[in-house]
């Protein structure tokens, strides 16, 4: 078990009397709940404003925006939970349609829609996206599953499209919250679920129930049929949703197999079910909705691969999205076939490579996949190494090696590296710092932008021509731009109505809209309630949106450090004991500010003073409540004092001691 330290202060202000690990012993004596507060005490509750308090809060923080109002955090959703007003989301009326996404707009991860129809819910997908700089320290987020928490006796079925993380990483928490209902999927994405669902074991067991690409299935009173897709795993699939009005049709993830343009003759047979269907409303990915064209066959990748491991001469490392099973199973088979190795490095890599053949995807021969241990024993030009790492992951197996601190695997000048990925926007800065390390050990790396080379990624998302074709295809009556930022989900509707769809019939959702199509099937609107989207963050063995008031503490602490006041208060005479130790931590360094100091001990002796004052000669004078109103008060007070003097809001926290 790793033994966890306490970080060093950066710099401590105290008496010439008294000892820094005496300090150091009473901060930790003291029981606090952390709050940043903005100019006052603030409720951990986003959706109300901000109340003065005094109930237990430690951290005090001061608002630019004045006493009484909160500064908007980034980490928080925004979306209302209820209309104004106060009152909760009607149930919608006798036969109305309801679509909910709350996961997978306003983004591209996380996925995930729900379909209310009568007495029955469906839902679509339950994704997951990583932290980000935003939401400091949390493992992941999943979707706000409020609305359906609250329905979860109407829930039917989770259907999931394929094994991605951004739609199945929130699958066992999600389940475990709305009732556990059985999971629809095909063969590959139920393993992948059932690897993730082994990170859990503390949660009930997924309700499995595999179906093929042209099973139907009642869910409820609903019908639902499937449809295979193309996309960068196997088992990809699509989702038709039967109403006494037509097809809701989504194809989850998708790309066409065509080469230049002209559609393969096994993936036109798959969509003609839509020639002579009704579809009454469409919902299709928008991630690529901006690239011209059609996307690069998968098949082209693979050729291309193919021509780099035939005439690269010496060691070749390739890293990749572990989740492009299809293209590394193709690696791995055509490495096989010219008697090279395969070292398989990354988590996530051997787990999805072990999924892959489990599922009967392919089956190498003993003695291909050897450990990484071994690499060195095996000629250069005989061995093949998959990593993970394309995005400048922290701790992945590639930058690991860039760094030399990877334990198993030394670089070796002449290595060539394949980035078999693009680079996910914000991964920028990580991925060129990467790549300048690797070279600096004599690599050569080629990528996807490496002019005059082999094609070494295609994305698995359709480009503006395959969404075009999908479009015609199933010609629907209503249409809902999902899976992409907001601009993407526009530039989406543009598209569609460019082809003739009407703009009454296209909403643009937001996480948690709720849009309805009428009794008679001809209007779609979004209500002005909308259901709970605020970011669900998984953040060690918690789970939920209150955290939110944490995750800004984290935020600020990086920005603005904290600021901590420990004083020892005569609660017989109200006085101060001695002038306060005080305690930096990103913030000032103490030795520069002594007229800072100065000040702030001013201010620290008069407001803890004139607090204690107004309870002294009181029977029960000392008690909880009457520490945490001078907390509070001195909290505000310097809070207020700093920012007007530095322009800085550190978390300021308070400690009085009793003597």
């Amino acid at each position: 078990m790793t033994k966890k330290t306490r970080l060093q202060f950066s710099s401590i202000s105290k008496d010439s009397g008294s000892n820094a690990s005496n300090t150091g012993a009473q901060i930790n004596q003291v029981n606090s709940t952390p709050h940043r507060v903005e100019g006052h005490i603030m409720s951990a509750d986003k959706n109300t404003d901000r109340k003065r308090s005094t109930n237990k809060n430690s951290t005090f923080q001061y608002s630019k925006f004045g006493k009484g109002q909160a500064r908007k955090g980034k980490s928080g959703g925004g979306q209302p939970q209820y209309k104004q007003g106060g009152g909760k989301i009607p149930e919608p009326e006798a036969g109305v349609i309801r679509i909910i996404p709350l996961g997978g707009v306003e983004e591209i991860g996380k996925n995930m829609t729900a379909f209310e129809i009568g007495d029955d819910i469906i839902i679509v997908d339950a994704g997951m996206h990583f932290s980000t700089e935003e939401t400091p320290g949390v493992d992941y987020v999943i979707p706000n599953t409020t609305y359906l928490e609250e329905r979860k006796h109407k829930i039917r079925a989770l259907i999931i499209t394929h094994g991605h993380l951004d739609h199945i990483g929130g699958v066992p928490i999600v389940l475990s919250r709305i009732g556990n209902p059985p999971v629809y999927s095909r063969n590959l994405s139920i393993l992948m679920m059932r690897k993730r669902q082994a990170e859990f074991p503390h949660l009930p067991k997924i309700n499995e129930q595999i179906v093929e690409n042209d099973s139907v299935i009642m869910c409820g009173k609903i019908k639902i049929r499937f449809f295979g897709v193309t996309h960068t795993i196997p088992d990809s699939m699509g989702i038709i949703i039967e109403t006494e009005h037509g097809w809701i049709v989504t194809p989850g993830d998708y790309k066409l197999d065509q080469i230049d343009g002209i559609v393969t003759k096994e993936e036109e047979k798959v969509y003609s079910i839509f020639d002579k269907a009704k579809v009454l409303l469409l919902l299709t990915d928008s991630t690529n909705i901006e690239n011209e064209g059609f996307s690069l066959p998968e098949v082209k990748v693979h050729q291309g691969l193919e021509n780099l491991i035939k005439k690269v001469s010496g060691r070749m490392i390739i890293a990749a999205f572990a989740s492009h099973i299809t293209r590394l199973a193709h690696v791995v088979q055509f490495a096989e076939s010219l008697g090279k190795h395969i070292v398989l490095d990354g988590r996530s890599m051997k787990t999805n490579i072990d999924v892959a053949i489990e599922a009967g995807l392919f089956n190498p021969k003993k003695g291909t996949i050897i450990p990484i241990e071994e690499v060195d024993n095996y000629p250069p030009n005989k061995v093949i190494i998959l990593m993970t790492g394309a995005q400048g992951e922290e701790f992945a197996s590639l930058n690991r090696a860039a760094n030399k601190t990877h334990t198993k695997f030394a670089l070796h000048k002449g290595d060539t590296i394949i980035l078999s990925a693009s680079i996910v926007p914000g991964n920028e800065r990580a991925v060129e710092k990467m790549k300048d390390l690797l070279v600096r050990q004599g690599v050569r790396i080629i990528s996807y932008r490496t002019s005059g080379e082999d094609f070494v990624h295609a994305t698995g998302h359709g480009n503006q021509e395959d969404v075009k074709w999908l479009h015609r295809k199933t010609h629907p009556k209503f249409f809902i731009p999902i899976h992409g930022n907001h601009y993407r989900l526009v530039l989406h509707k543009a598209l569609a109505m460019d082809l003739g769809m009407p703009e009454e019939n296209v909403v643009v959702p937001d996480n948690g809209s709720i849009i309805e199509i009428s009794p008679d099937g001809n209007k779609m609107v979004a209500r002005k309630e909308k259901a709970p989207a605020g970011l669900m963050m998984v953040d060690g063995t918690s789970v939920g949106d209150a955290q939110d008031v944490v995750i800004r503490d984290r935020v600020m602490l990086a920005q603005d450090g904290m600021f901590v006041i420990i004083a020892l208060l005569d609660t017989k005479t109200g006085k101060l004991k001695k002038s306060p130790d005080l305690i930096s931590r990103g913030f000032v360094y103490l030795k520069e500010n002594q007229e800072l100091l100065h000040q702030v001990r001013i201010i620290i002796k008069k407001s803890v003073e004139d607090s204690a004052a107004k309870n002294l000669g009181k029977p029960n004078m000392g008690g909880q409540n009457d520490f945490d109103s001078i907390k509070a008060a001195l909290g505000e007070n310097i809070s207020k004092f700093l920012f007007q003097k530095t322009a800085k809001r550190p978390l300021v926290i308070p400690v009085i001691l009793s003597v």
